[in-house]
């Protein structure tokens, strides 16, 4: 039978900040022990109170710990985004099938699922996101990158750059407009192709954040803070 965790006094001073005002905050006597179990932490909130149920919400929050990983970008343009969310206790088996389900309906996507050393995973291309296991619970990581960013970096500025040293070429040579065509359209197919890249990634950047966070909120609320639900 798992242990019940307990917070520490930094992390129940945490708690009743989430839960509570400055005002009511200050009138708590948190006793100095190893840690305090959440019914003990409802009990000290209720000698002023405070509705257990505020008490479980802020304890909650404090365990469903959420990272937002710094974007990868490339010329100053991100090529990758990523969230990790730390949860309070493990999935059970019917949690993840859920988690994979609201996977698949988020991202439109049936994916792969797998597992391999405790750690499972779901991916789908360059998308993916993996369960890992902690001392206290579960990690969840989610993360994908633009597989395609680079090559039509490299390809746009390869254009780019050889339709302008052709047309500075064959300026300095005298050639006629006719000459002048083909270098104008590579120049100007390299320049659309790296400005799609700075248009449409911050875009999907912002679209795939907001679909990450939506999926650490459903899945912070489908854990709780509690012990998971018995088996059928």
């Amino acid at each position: 039978m798992p242990k019940e965790r307990k917070y520490d006094e930094e992390e129940a001073k945490e708690i009743f900040g989430l839960a509570v005002s400055g005002d009511e905050v200050g009138r708590l006597s948190v006793p100095e022990r190893n840690g305090l179990t959440l019914a003990e932490l409802q009990a000290v909130g209720h000698e002023i109170g405070i509705d257990p149920g505020r008490i479980a919400q802020a304890a909650l929050a404090l365990g469903t710990r959420r990272e937002v990983l710094p974007r990868r970008t490339f010329l100053g343009v991100p090529v990758s985004v990523g969230r990790i969310v730390d949860l309070p206790r493990a999935l059970t088996d019917r949690e993840w099938g859920i988690l994979v389900s609201d996977l698949r309906e988020t991202f439109n996507a049936r994916g792969q699922v797998t597992s391999h050393g405790g750690i499972r995973e779901w991916t789908n291309g360059n998308l993916h996101v993996f369960l890992e296991p902690t001392v206290t619970g579960d990690r969840l990581r989610l993360g994908t990158h633009k597989g395609n960013a680079m090559a039509v970096f490299r390809i746009g500025a390869a254009g780019l750059a050889l339709g302008l040293s052709l047309l500075t070429l064959f300026a300095f040579e005298g050639l006629g407009r006719a000459a002048m065509v083909i270098p104008a359209l590579m120049a100007a197919f390299g320049g659309v192709a790296l400005a799609s890249n700075v248009f449409r990634l911050p875009r999907w950047a912002r679209e795939r954040e907001e679909q990450m966070e939506s999926i650490a909120g459903r899945v912070a609320g489908l854990v709780g803070d509690g012990p998971p639900p018995p088996a059928p």
